[in-house]
């Protein structure tokens, strides 16, 4: 079983601070005594099958978007922990904090007494699966490939949980919204865009990642085919694949990601058509984030490549919910957006 390294942002940050405690995290722990309780068995996105409690009281979270579906699900309750790097909701700071995704403290697991633990591939190490496991602890590995895979993992999760009916009401109005704007972008051409991970190095994303797929929804495509999830460009092979958009999340390394402005200024990137043409595009960094709120920043996101969709949408029916939400700038993208493909 081998984790993909994604959850860009977090993943290189968690590298960089976390290969010493790494190393000391994953030291042998004694066994946790626990009263036996009935349980089922389950199979996570891996395929394993993991033994868990029929009456989960007590979660620990791993990674920020499991954090946030078990909030997005009125779990929060039972949430007994969560990592250095689970920031939304703002909540979710004031849990006991069990060490970062790349290197979680497994005594500090084991002192939460956790009836389920929940991991991802994207940021979480096949190790410390490994490590909760010889100790007993039940984990359920999660692993987002696209926005589908994301709704069905909420689903599975909710299910486990004892929080179905949630789930199933959250995962079918994720799944409304999205045939809504499937709906509102037929027949339009999707856009050609970069999507910017990271900056120095350049790194973008491969076609079998989910925010591949969340660009897709968005009515937009990558122009990096590469079979790698988070590949390493040189502004040179950008120009060479002619993006119209560049596209920034918010929360990015580079605190001048997104800023057209300062985009201009710098060498290479003020030469790029999207730049000159002003086809800067800054997302919510939810998009970066397999969890409930990726709905958010694809309709966003959709709304800025496709002004003149939602334009015409609100000539023929007035204004609508998009008019006024909260993650949709006021008339986001009508003035220097474009008719993607013409």
């Amino acid at each position: 079983m081998q984790f993909r390294k994604s959850y860009p942002s977090i993943l290189f940050l968690a590298i960089a601070l976390g290969a010493t405690a790494a190393r000391a995290s994953q030291a042998p722990v004694p066994p946790a005594t626990t009263v036996p309780k009935p349980t089922a068995q389950v199979t996570d996105e891996l395929g394993r099958k993991v033994k868990v409690t029929t009456d989960v009281r007590r979660i620990v979270s791993l990674a920020p978007n499991l954090t946030e579906t078990v909030y997005a699900l009125g779990l929060q309750e039972r949430l007994a922990g969560d990592t250095d790097y689970c920031d939304y909701p703002k909540e979710a700071a004031g849990k006991p904090h069990v060490g970062g995704p790349m290197s979680p403290s497994i005594e500090a697991i084991v002192a939460l007494q956790p009836d389920l633990v929940l991991a991802t591939t994207s940021i979480n190490r096949v190790e410390t699966v490994a490590a909760l496991e010889r100790v007993g602890i039940a984990v359920y590995v999660s692993d987002p490939h696209s926005v589908e895979g994301l709704l069905a993992g909420i689903r599975k999760i909710a299910d486990i949980t004892g929080a179905s009916a949630s789930g199933k009401s959250m995962v079918d109005d994720l799944q409304a919204r999205l045939d809504s704007l499937h709906a509102s972008l037929n027949g339009s051409t999707p856009c050609r865009v970069l999507f910017v991970v990271w900056s120095s190095p350049l790194i973008s994303i491969g076609q079998g990642t989910f925010i591949a797929d969340a660009l897709k929804l968005a009515g937009a495509e990558s122009v990096v085919k590469s079979t790698r999830n988070w590949p390493e460009m040189s502004l040179e092979e950008v120009i060479r694949l002619r993006p119209e958009y560049l596209v920034f999340a918010r929360g990015h390394d580079d605190p001048d990601a997104g800023n057209l402005d300062a985009l201009r200024k710098k060498p290479v990137y003020r030469d790029l058509k999207p730049v000159r043409e002003g086809h800067v595009v800054s997302v919510s960094d939810s998009i970066d984030r397999p969890a409930p709120r990726m709905i958010d920043a694809i309709e966003a996101l959709a709304h800025q490549l496709h002004p003149e969709v939602f334009a015409a949408l609100r000539d023929d029916f007035g204004p609508r919910d998009w008019d006024s939400a909260s993650w949709l700038p006021a008339k986001a993208g009508a003035k220097e957006g474009y008719l993607c493909g013409r």
